[in-house]
């Protein structure tokens, strides 16, 4: 059985346009249902955040609306109160790729506050894509991509095919007009070939080791995707 390295957000807000800051964190849905895939295959779970921080959960991801309704929030919020993993996270900063079969990014506005800057989760990145184990990474994690830029200026995902939450996820959310940035369209400027599916649907582009997933429905068939690479 492989150990699967799950980098979280350590960030608990999302700096708007306009300087507030939108409380966020990760999106409940998308860590509780790959590691549910994950450790009901057997394999082990290990947390990692920037400075070994307990991540936060973006209250939002909690409430029945999105979530199917109350009886799919109750299983999500009983698959995150499961997931001790998450109480006790690793320093980003220190984790060795060698240990583990593969990297999971799961998503929530948070990366796009520090992932999207972190130099030890663009190392990470660069070093699981060379590698060749298989690297999932849904919704706004693809976020993180953003810093996988080596010292000549050139990103490791240029020319590779992927997903990510779309510009017209973001507007239908309400966020569009407040970001400062959107994700999909900083992808498409690194030199990604993005794709896009129906808003909210189940969407997973997979392109050499590396498997990435639109939205929330996105997580568990990328988890299913990744689980027939890990070896």
């Amino acid at each position: 059985m492989a150990k699967i390295l799950f980098v979280v957000t350590g960030a608990d807000h999302w700096t708007l346009a306009d300087g507030t800051a939108h409380p966020t964190g990760f999106w409940a849905e998308e860590a509780v249902a790959p590691y549910q895939v994950f450790t009901g295959a057997g394999h082990e779970v290990v947390v990692a955040t920037p400075g070994g921080v307990v991540p936060t959960v973006d209250r939002g991801s909690l409430a029945p609306d999105v979530n199917g309704g109350q009886e799919g929030a109750d299983k999500v919020a009983a698959g995150l109160e499961a997931f001790e993993e998450l109480r006790r996270p690793v320093a980003l900063e220190n984790v060795g790729l060698d240990a583990y079969g593969a990297v999971f990014y799961p998503g929530g506005h948070g990366p796009m506050e520090d992932l999207a800057v972190d130099p030890a989760s663009g190392r990470l990145l660069t070093e699981t894509l060379a590698s060749g184990k298989p690297l999932g990474v849904v919704c706004h994690a693809p976020a993180a991509l953003l810093a996988a830029t080596g010292p000549d200026g050139t990103n490791a995902f240029t020319g590779y095919r992927l997903t990510g939450f779309t510009n017209a996820e973001e507007s239908q959310a309400g966020f569009a007009d407040k970001a400062k940035w959107l994700l999909q369209d900083r992808l498409v400027a690194l030199g990604a070939d993005f794709q896009e599916g129906e808003p909210w649907a189940p969407f997973v582009i997979t392109d050499r080791n590396l498997v990435t997933g639109q939205n929330p429905a996105s997580s568990t068939p990328l988890a299913e995707e990744l689980l027939k690479r890990i070896g």
